[in-house]
This record gives C-alpha cells, sequence and structure tokens, in this order.
C-alpha cells in the first residue's frame, strides 16, 4: 500500500511562513514526479507545485515566486516552503504523484492564513 502524510500545517499570519513536510511509505516515489495540492473550502483541488524526478519544477501561478518545492530522496520526502502567505493560501494541502492517485491521497494538513 501507498502511505503520504502530510504535516507542517497551522495557522499563520498574513506575511508568515511555513514549511510543510510529505513522508511517504516507500522509496518508490523518489523515482516519480511529486506535488503539492491544495483544496480550499467550496473549491476542487488544484496543484500548487510539482518536482520530477531529475529536479524540474513547476508552479501554479499564484504561487510562483512565493513557493518552493524541494524533496529528498534519502528521506523520502516532499517539502514545500511556503512564503508571503496570505489569506487565499488558506487550504487543506496535500501531497502526491503528478497526475495524481486518487488512491494515494492522505490526511493532508491545514494550513490557515488569518490575522
Amino acid at each position: 500500500q501507498v502511505q503520504l502524510v502530510e504535516s507542517g500545517g497551522g495557522l499563520v499570519q498574513p506575511g508568515g511562513s511555513l514549511r510543510l513536510t510529505c513522508r511517504h511509505s516507500t522509496i518508490v516515489f523518489s523515482a516519480n514526479p511529486m506535488g503539492w495540492y491544495r483544496q480550499a473550502s467550496g473549491k476542487q483541488r488544484e496543484l500548487v507545485a510539482s518536482l520530477t524526478s531529475v529536479g524540474r519544477t513547476n508552479y501554479a501561478d499564484s504561487a510562483k515566486g512565493r513557493f518552493s518545492i524541494s524533496r529528498d530522496n534519502a528521506k523520502n520526502t516532499l517539502s514545500l516552503q511556503m512564503n508571503s502567505l496570505t489569506p487565499e493560501d488558506t487550504a487543506v494541502y496535500y501531497c502526491n504523484i503528478v497526475p495524481a492517485i486518487d488512491a494515494y491521497w492522505g490526511q493532508g494538513t491545514q494550513v490557515t492564513v488569518s490575522s
């Protein structure tokens, strides 16, 4: 079974930063494109950032210049550094491969940006 566990979310003020971490149960993901997705209340899940096994990155327009995705193959983790957060970033954040496989969704981690 594939297991993805997200952590690092929380409550942060506008302009603040958070670093999210995704841990997976197997090193197989080191060879897969992976991404961070988010789903805000009342909205569909969207891809925020992605990273291939050879280091190519892609970001949603809303995240460019503020978010940075990275991975540590040895530790089987995927991270998302989020800076200059705004209330529009409030959502549950998930990791998955790209394109996502529905069965792989984990619990996600809640990010709330509010003063």
